[in-house]
């Protein structure tokens, strides 16, 4: 006879984890489905973690675990071939005694995660894919396919949290294809350096971190971004293009990742280090407008394979952890009062995401991607002028300054012309409203 469970969940990401650790503490019988040889094993890189929506499922995880450094200050830069111009944040105040973001190593904090669910009473099951969702005649999802032997199991809602690709959910119906322009490719690699060299290159103590975000002529007239987090004795450093952008250019995202490398203000932070780990993934950037159908006939979605990334913000994983935690909820809130899991009663987890700042934040910057996608100027021509002026400038060189300010707002005209200037701010501000 087939096993029956309360939930399935498909997948142990960070979405996943969230909802089998909220639905197991809760007493449900759950069934978590990996395909990785364990939860975590298909991430190598680093990345960041934000504590509140952390806090939200495990109120005490910092007491054990798999945490990098806090990160204490944020660089945005815009970069031409040999400059940048950039903007830093840094505060004490990140010094707290909860402090509000970490860097950490996916592959470990997933593996400590999902040990959590499973302390909690959730039975995972790594190694093994989820084929299809089986229906009943109704059409009502009533369990998984699975490619082993008797690999039919058996729930009353299911959770597919597979990540950007959405496998299951494609085969199912339930999602369509992702689009090239509404998915980004992303690579990365792990520098290691001891952890005195990164102390001293980016002026931190032991557990404090640096997060540095950048724009500009590194990624080739495509849009997109470079990164570079501070690890305890490592530095995850990549850049992610949008996919339709690196089809139409031809230009391979390795190719990429060695000039944004070799940048000058990339290099001297990296040098001397071993890389020991490489790794690509796709990541959702067609944000609010790309958020495919949430929920069905016993069936939910979460986290990347919701589409759910804040592009503006560069945030992730805040919003996988809030989406797994709020569908658990859903769930438990259901079988608390008695009632199925139909569309109409599952239509609950739409209402929690519209309430928290998940679906605000997305409906906020819904038009941003699309804008930034047909608008590549700024990310090309602006990066340029920006770095060209502040060089101008910065240089004393026997000109005087009103001259200075003449040429600057001279480059700016030529280059893009009044009506373009002015179309740009116009086009940010909506974007961004």
């Amino acid at each position: 006879m087939a096993e029956h469970f309360d939930v399935i969940i498909v997948g142990a990401g960070m979405a996943g984890n969230a909802a089998s650790y909220t639905l197991a503490k809760a007493g449900l019988n759950v069934l978590q489905i990996e395909r990785g040889e364990y939860p975590g094993s298909k991430n190598v890189q680093g990345a960041i973690l934000y504590a509140n929506a952390v806090e939200q499922i495990i109120p005490g995880f910092r007491d054990d675990a798999p945490l990098e450094r806090h990160v204490i200050e944020q660089r945005m830069w815009m970069l031409d071939d040999r400059s940048y111009v950039g903007s830093h944040f840094r505060s004490e105040n990140f010094n707290e005694e909860k402090p509000n973001r970490y860097t950490i190593i996916r592959a470990q904090f997933d593996k400590w995660f999902n040990r959590q669910a499973r302390d909690a009473g959730a039975m995972v099951i790594c190694e093994t894919t989820v084929l299809d969702l089986i229906r009943n005649d109704a059409g009502k999802v009533v369990g998984v396919r699975c490619d082993r032997e008797g690999g039919e199991v058996y729930a009353e809602v299911v959770i597919l949290c597979d990540g950007v690709n959405a496998l299951v959910g494609q085969r199912s119906g339930i999602r369509s294809e992702i689009s090239p322009e509404h998915a980004a490719l992303a690579v990365k690699e792990m520098h290691f350096l001891p952890r005195e060299v990164i102390n001293e290159r980016f002026n931190v103590r032991d557990d404090e971190g640096v997060v540095i975000e950048a724009l500009g002529t590194v990624t080739s007239g495509m849009l997109g971004t470079g990164f570079l987090y501070t690890n305890g004795e490592s530095i995850s450093l990549g850049i992610g293009c949008i996919v339709s952008d690196f089809v139409e250019t031809k230009i391979g995202p390795a190719k990429l990742l060695e000039r944004f490398k070799a940048h000058p203000s990339i290099a001297p932070l990296i040098r001397g280090s071993e890389v020991k780990e490489y790794a690509a993934h796709l990541i959702p950037e067609g944000g609010y407008n790309a958020v495919p159908q949430l929920y069905g006939a016993g069936w939910l979605i979460c986290g990347d394979a919701a589409h759910f990334l804040n592009a503006a913000h560069r945030e992730g994983s805040n919003l996988a952890l809030t989406s797994g935690r709020l569908a658990a909820e859903t769930i438990i809130a259901l079988k608390s009062e008695g009632k199925a899991m139909t569309e109409a009663n599952l239509a609950l987890y739409r209402q929690k995401l519209e309430e928290s700042f998940v679906l605000k934040d997305l409906k906020k910057y819904k038009d941003l991607p699309h804008t930034l996608w047909r608008n590549k100027q700024f990310v090309t021509t602006y990066p340029e002028l920006m770095a060209k002026a502040a060089e101008n400038f910065f240089r004393v060189d026997g000109v005087d300054k009103l001259t200075k300010e003449k040429d600057i707002v001279r480059s700016f005209r030529k280059a893009r012309g009044v009506l373009g200037l002015v179309g740009d701010a116009v086009k940010v501000a909506r974007a961004w409203r």
